[in-house]
């Protein structure tokens, strides 16, 4: 490849671009000067996503020989970043099928090269005693080595990010166990590696020289135990130190059952995942650096890539549904395309009301809560919350407001804080009372039509550990007086006139 191909970038297929790493690769990539198509099934899904309107984005599926051609066309690389895990008993057929496609129609549409994320294999384990999830990834990789197109096949054992099914486990496990019985598969040494630097290695595989074609492990700078990565979590995540309690007796059939009432991840999912972690997955080799090396403070330490997989919630950078746009983040930052049970928990009490009334007389009650104003609802539940936080050596109700009427950012609001304020739009308070989380309150003020609007308010909950949801489902069957009470509230004080005084 000449030096004026690469200064202009490549073209690039990404398949999987609705999926966990597809969908984090495609803006890198961007990043990077190439120009990118997506091959997926239902290309509605993409539509959210900050890069959508960069990319060339065509239906079809992987299993689709006709679809895969014309995809194709004029491609330089081509990421095959699809696998039917959880797909059902024949996951494997359905992988080696669409693999023999993928790589037969690359290699008819001249096609530079393949790149294939696949899973890392243990050594000294023959391939037929592999965990059926591993010995697909593993014949995958063989199909598409030898489609005769160039390939670079990564092979990745645990990635640390927020979305990543692997981590999504390990989180989930961790914050709601502090004691856990646990199958023998913790004592299980694996080499975890950061979403981010999985990203800068495929996004590097493009432009390997055109005589590469094998397969490279790749890994963190790490080698621990399931049991290891637990207690760390904990400690990067300020939760008090898991007890772990490894026995043999769990199959990894009544492993995963065992993952599925934990955690929200599928069962699906959750079986061929513990299965894998029978096996020692530790790389054997570093090659990918001798065409990709390595900057500095990288490959990511595992906590380090902990830190950045929870830095979302921990910074309050609370995804907003309402949104129709939002900046291009960060690898580890979610996606509108993850699954429902990614990213953790955080727990919402949604509520809405029409308003008789212009935008500006909500906004008017929205941005005069608190203090002296009170909360528009149940006057008791507030001021009780408030003394208890005192008692447990917190702010309470005691602070009051700086200005009656107008709020700013970083205003201190009762046992709340001003994080986020669009004037006439926008007010969002973040919790500074005692509690197992992170707290905030969302109220939004909207035009509804002429001379009225629309008032729409979230109560958002991060739990911190078993107490942090035992918390939220003990104060759930107020929710409905305390939140709803406010929604109604603040719509009726807004349709009067004149300002009026709280309940």
């Amino acid at each position: 490849m000449d030096h004026d191909e690469c200064a202009a970038g490549l073209r690039c297929l990404v398949t999987g671009a609705t999926g966990y790493l597809g969908g984090r690769l495609v803006p890198e990539l961007l990043a990077a000067g190439h120009r990118v198509r997506c091959l997926v099934r239902s290309p509605g899904k993409l539509r959210d996503h900050p890069w959508a309107g960069e990319a060339e984005v065509v239906r079809g599926d992987v299993t689709d020989a006709a679809s895969v051609a014309e995809a194709m066309r004029d491609v330089d690389v081509a990421y095959y970043l699809v696998h039917a895990l959880g797909s059902g008993k024949d996951f494997e057929a359905t992988d080696r099928r669409a693999a023999r496609i993928f790589g037969e129609r690359a290699k008819a549409a001249g096609v530079r090269r393949i790149v294939y994320l696949g899973g890392l294999t243990p050594a000294g384990v023959p391939e037929h005693a592999l965990s059926p999830h591993l010995r697909s990834r593993a014949e995958v990789g063989r199909i598409l080595l030898a489609s005769g197109v160039p390939t670079a096949v990564l092979r990745a054992a645990i990635i640390i990010g927020s979305g990543s099914a692997s981590f999504e486990m390990l989180r989930y496990l961790t914050e709601r166990l502090p004691v856990m019985i646990t199958p023998s598969w913790v004592r299980t040494r694996i080499q975890p590696i950061a979403v981010r630097d999985v990203l800068r290695l495929l996004t590097g595989s493009a432009r390997l020289p055109e005589d590469v074609s094998r397969a490279f492990d790749i890994g963190g700078p790490e080698v621990l135990t399931y049991r290891d990565m637990m207690i760390r979590y904990a400690r990067v995540a300020g939760l008090p130190r898991r007890i772990i309690v490894p026995v043999p007796v769990l199959t990894p059939r009544l492993s995963s059952l065992w993952v599925g009432l934990v955690t929200p991840v599928p069962a699906s999912i959750a079986r061929p995942l513990t299965e894998s972690l029978r096996h020692e997955v530790v790389c054997r080799e570093h090659d990918i650096t001798r065409h990709v090396p390595d900057p500095p403070g990288h490959p990511l330490g595992f906590d380090q890539a902990v830190r950045l997989a929870l830095r979302r919630v921990r910074e309050a950078k609370v995804t907003t549904r309402w949104s129709s746009a939002a900046p291009r983040g960060a690898p580890s930052d979610p996606l509108p395309t993850d699954p429902d049970w990614a990213g953790g928990s955080l727990y919402a009490d949604h509520r809405e009301a029409v308003v008789d009334a212009p935008v500006q007389e909500l906004w008017r009650v929205v941005e005069g809560v608190g203090g002296e104003n009170g909360w528009y609802s149940f006057p008791l539940a507030w001021n009780l919350r408030g003394l208890l936080d005192r008692l447990a050596g917190g702010v309470g109700l005691r602070r009051g407001r700086r200005d009656a009427q107008r709020l700013r950012v970083g205003d201190e609001l009762d046992f709340w804080r001003v994080e986020e304020i669009e004037p006439g739009h926008l007010l969002r308070l973040r919790a500074e009372m005692r509690l197992p989380g992170l707290a905030w309150l969302e109220m939004r003020a909207e035009p509804d039509g002429p001379g009225r609007s629309r008032y729409r308010q979230r109560a958002l909950f991060h739990p911190r550990g078993l107490l942090g949801h035992a918390y939220w489902w003990s104060i759930s069957p107020l929710h409905a007086v305390v939140f709803g009470g406010m929604a109604r509230n603040i719509a009726r004080a807004a349709a009067r006139p004149a300002p009026a005084s709280a309940h």
